[in-house]
């Protein structure tokens, strides 16, 4: 080989590894970005959460039976169409130290899912049947 193809495959693999350089600094870049954005919306969402609806909404009965876990009470208001997000709802649950009581509630499409937790916290009053036990 002659120096003056010795001195430009020395170039181009200078070249070749500048570029492969900066494709993967502009990947991790864009992955970052996108990583960020991703968890600032779920961030977001947890503590500033969004109804499903504008007001009025639809009214759900919702019956919660005894011993139905906080797990099961969100996905069933998921596949209500009452909530968007499992994961961030039951984040939220932990970390406002919901605890969802057995019983029928009204619950709204326009309610954020914080406002249902609230309302789920809450013992609901025990019915004439209820006290009597029949």
């Amino acid at each position: 080989m002659s120096r003056i193809t010795k001195e430009i495959n020395k170039i181009t693999g200078t070249i070749i590894g500048i570029s492969g350089k900066l494709i993967l600094y502009a990947l991790v870049i864009l992955l970052l970005l996108e990583g960020v954005s991703r968890g600032y919306t779920f961030g977001y969402e947890i503590f500033h959460p969004t109804a499903m609806e504008a007001a009025p909404g639809t009214d759900y009965q919702v019956t919660i039976p005894k011993g139905q876990n906080s797990d099961e009470t969100i996905e069933m208001l998921h596949d209500m169409g009452l909530i968007d997000n499992e994961l961030a709802a039951a984040i939220q649950m932990k970390f406002y130290e919901y605890e969802i009581y057995p019983g029928t509630y009204t619950l709204n499409t326009s309610m954020t899912s914080k406002e249902m937790f609230q309302l789920l916290n809450e013992k609901p009053e025990e019915t004439e049947e209820e006290k009597t036990g029949q």
